[in-house]
């Protein structure tokens, strides 16, 4: 006699099939994060162009960003402030780590074992890091991306808390990145425009010398950046009399203030008087109240290597060097500028702050 199967039992059966099927293909948080592991053990190179924005500030900042990664260690950063067009290159070889101006011929070379100190939104291996840290990690999807919300990982900036990072369903490639703060304010964003795993480069296209003389060597996607029209007046040497001053000497430096609402509560501006560095004019700005520092500005000009003693920041918009124990001081340039913030009290987050609230004084203007 054949046994007869009751009708709820084959509901039952239709129904978990259905969630089978419909389960199929489809990823959570750990299984993405095992893939990921096996992403970075094959990791040879890559090759990532986007956009950087930076909102810490009243005006918003964007940097063209491109990134060349070779294995085991090399790695070409290139930020382009799209409103200048004045481009630095970070470089890292067999030789250091250097950040270049080639505009200006400039370089410095630091005692650094970058990136794997810091954290860099616009690297892969610091967003994939990122994600396999946080055992906290939130998750979601969206029609073509794995969506990752994990805490922000070591940035330099000490107001970053979180950040979402959007991954390619195909490749886990990375196609977005928002860094919020404690408030849930988006103060980074990066949007890649491309990212190609497996890119083929040369051990030339790390070298110093030959990205100090970009962009005249073009080759490997090099882009040629046209000098500003004062960059072509200094070259060529307009407005020079015989028996006229050194360019340092008759050159005005222009005041730049860090934004108001990017200095602690309790610091005022006390003072503000012209200097001489180094045979060239500055002016130094004295602040005072809850902390002490000044601020040292100059008009950034063609010299030698220097070799750095320290630890690089990435300021989003540039890269600074930070030195000293008891009075540490920051250094930047950005925009034909030099920039020195030097304090003895002064914590390094908000040094970071004033750094970038400068830059988008300059952006705007002020």
């Amino acid at each position: 006699m054949r046994r007869r199967i009751p009708w709820t039992a084959i509901v039952a059966a239709i129904l978990a099939l259905g969630f089978v099927l419909s389960g199929c293909g489809k990823k959570d948080a750990s299984a993405i994060v095992k893939d990921l592991d096996k992403v970075m053990s094959k990791l040879e190179s890559y090759r990532a162009s986007g956009t950087m924005t930076l909102h810490t500030g009243q005006q918003p900042l964007n940097y063209k960003v491109e990134v060349w990664y070779q294995k085991p260690d090399y790695y070409r950063i290139a930020l382009t402030n799209e409103k200048k067009d004045i481009t630095q290159i970070v470089l890292r070889n067999d030789e250091g780590v250097f950040v270049l101006t080639p505009s200006l011929k400039k370089s410095y070379r630091f005692q650094s074992d970058w990136p794997e100190n810091q954290g860099q939104v616009y690297l892969y291996q610091t967003l994939v890091h990122s994600i396999q840290m946080d055992n906290s990690r939130q998750f979601t999807t969206d029609k073509d991306s794995y969506v990752f919300d994990v805490m922000a990982g070591n940035y330099q900036n000490g107001s970053f808390a979180r950040q979402k990072i959007w991954l390619s369903k195909e490749d886990y490639a990375p196609k977005h990145v928002e860094v919020t703060d404690t408030n849930n304010n988006v103060m980074l964003e990066v949007n890649f425009d491309s990212f190609e795993f497996g890119k083929k480069f040369d051990v030339s296209d790390f070298d110093m010398q030959r990205n100090m003389n970009w962009p005249a060597d073009t080759s490997s996607g090099y882009v040629e950046i046209q000098p500003s029209e004062s960059e072509d007046q200094e070259q060529a040497g307009e407005g020079e009399e015989e028996g006229a001053l050194a360019p340092e000497a008759q050159e005005s430096v222009p005041v730049i203030e860090p934004d108001p609402d990017a200095l602690p509560e309790g610091v005022y501006l006390k003072d503000v008087s012209d200097v001489q560095l180094g045979g060239k004019m500055g002016v130094m700005l004295r602040y005072s109240g809850t902390y002490d520092f000044t601020i040292l500005e100059a008009v950034q000009h063609e010299r030698d290597v220097l070799k750095y003693e320290g630890i690089m920041l990435d300021l989003g918009f540039t890269i600074g060097h930070l030195s000293g124990d008891e009075t540490k001081t920051l250094t930047w340039t950005h925009d034909g500028m030099e920039f020195r913030l030097t304090t003895m009290d002064l914590p390094q987050d908000a040094m970071v702050r004033i750094a970038q609230s400068m830059a988008e004084s300059e952006a705007s203007g002020k």
